[in-house]
């Protein structure tokens, strides 16, 4: 691969390309063999044992035309699935990308591993004692060339408009893991550079509507249909991944919510709805719409500020029965000038561009993926939790006092509510009743 430095000059990346396959296993199974080849090894690591506090990692490589498989029993580090994969997997990646035989690396991700948790602990997170080496950290030595996810045209459109939990479909998860079925299915393609979409529902109106939601979800990722059993060109589909791609780059609370532009008509139902305000929301009037997510949506999310925290960033994600408001951060307008200059210069400079003079960078912005909800009432709803101009009249130090559901302090049921201004962390999970 050949990138350019800031100089200006062509050099060549020599780090070991790494290919994170997504999807669950029975269908990711086929796009794993494909790659089966001279050169690649092939990791992945099976979770269906987790609770009993074991991972089984098995390591596929190929000499000549005969593949070699070498499975191991790891114990989960620290009672965490993502600590035995930084403490496992960083350091193997490491030690094959040292191996000359060594020309490319699958990862066979299980579902229940998020690629972009992944990612991230390969761009960030240094891996010590290889060899005596000093640490360093894995992206040192492996590049993401691409993360390609697995698709079940059967199953795909039900798995991701599900209120089913892992252990619903009969998934072994740890307990603090709260993800849905359709938390898994939505993430692995909004994440993707490339899809494979395995069987057929020989049924026109489903298929379209799963390939309008796909082309909402990863609108430039290539798809590929494949065919029965027969083994897939994974040399072209590489190929045909935009060099704009991802490629496992981890996005923020200020990225382009709508990267890639995907299609905003509606199309079998599926329809992207955009909201947008430079207003706070009032905290509890919010709070008590959030159920507007709930029915006839695929998923939401997107930034979003109350007026009793301005100085506070939250984020909104809603798939399978369930709502999550989490805190990303400050505004830049509630930052030091020390905290502002370790900001990207990419969200510094569209800030600039919009900023207000009273509310300076905050806005809301929100992405709700629908396909059966009404778009007008979605927007009709947020807007009545907008404040009022006689609320927008008032001080900020009145705006605090109001009582607000996503301070730190949170209890559920979400009706039983108490006077705290506690603003610590937020992370807030508000389930569909009967979940």
């Amino acid at each position: 691969m050949t990138i350019v430095t800031d100089k200006g000059f062509p050099v060549i990346d020599q780090r070991t390309p790494v290919v994170l396959v997504c999807g669950w296993q029975e269908d990711a199974s086929l796009l794993a063999r494909s790659f089966q080849r001279e050169g690649v090894s092939i990791v992945s690591h099976d979770l269906n044992e987790v609770t009993s506090g074991v991972v089984q990692r098995t390591l596929i490589s190929t000499s000549g035309l005969t593949p070699r498989e070498r499975t191991t029993i790891l114990a989960l580090a620290h009672g965490c699935v993502s600590s035995t994969l930084r403490e496992e997997l960083l350091p193997l990646l490491r030690r094959l990308a040292s191996r000359s035989r060594v020309d490319r690396i699958v990862l066979l991700l299980d579902a229940r591993i998020d690629p972009e948790v992944l990612s991230s602990a390969l761009a960030t997170m240094e891996v010590s004692n290889l060899n005596g080496a000093a640490p360093a950290l894995a992206s040192g030595d492996v590049r993401i060339e691409a993360v390609i996810s697995c698709v079940n045209a059967e199953s795909w459109f039900r798995d991701a408009t599900s209120e089913d939990s892992l252990s619903d479909r009969g998934y072994r998860s740890l307990a603090e893991d709260e993800r849905t079925v359709a938390d898994i299915a939505i993430k692995a393609v909004e994440f993707a550079d490339a899809l494979v979409v395995v069987g057929n529902t020989k049924d026109g109106w489903a298929n379209a509507q799963l390939l309008a939601s796909l082309a909402r979800l990863a609108p430039t990722a290539p798809t590929l249909w494949a065919d029965d059993d027969a083994l897939i060109d994974v040399d072209r589909l590489l190929f045909s991944i935009p060099s704009g791609a991802r490629r496992g780059e981890i996005s923020s609370a200020h990225s382009p919510l709508l990267a890639g532009q995907p299609p905003l008509d509606a199309d079998c139902g599926v329809q992207i709805v955009e909201y947008a305000t430079r207003l706070p929301f009032h905290p509890q009037r919010l709070h008590d719409c959030l159920e507007i997510f709930f029915d006839g949506i695929i998923c939401a999310r997107g930034r979003f500020w109350v007026a009793s925290q301005p100085d506070q960033v939250l984020w909104l994600d809603a798939a399978g029965g369930a709502v999550r408001v989490s805190a990303a951060g400050k505004w830049l307008a509630a930052m030091s000038e020390r905290e502002a200059e370790g900001e990207c210069g990419e969200r510094t400079a569209f800030a600039a561009l919009r900023w207000d003079d009273r509310f300076a960078d905050r806005d809301c912005s929100l992405m709700i993926l629908v396909h059966g909800a009404d778009p007008q009432r979605i927007r009709d709803t947020l807007d009545s939790a907008v404040l009022s101009g006689a609320e927008l009249a008032l001080q900020e130090k009145v705006w605090k006092t109001w009582n607000d559901p996503f301070g730190s302090w949170h209890e559920d049921p979400c009706d039983d509510h108490s006077d705290s201004d506690a603003q610590g962390a937020i992370d807030i999970t508000i389930w569909k009743e009967g979940h």
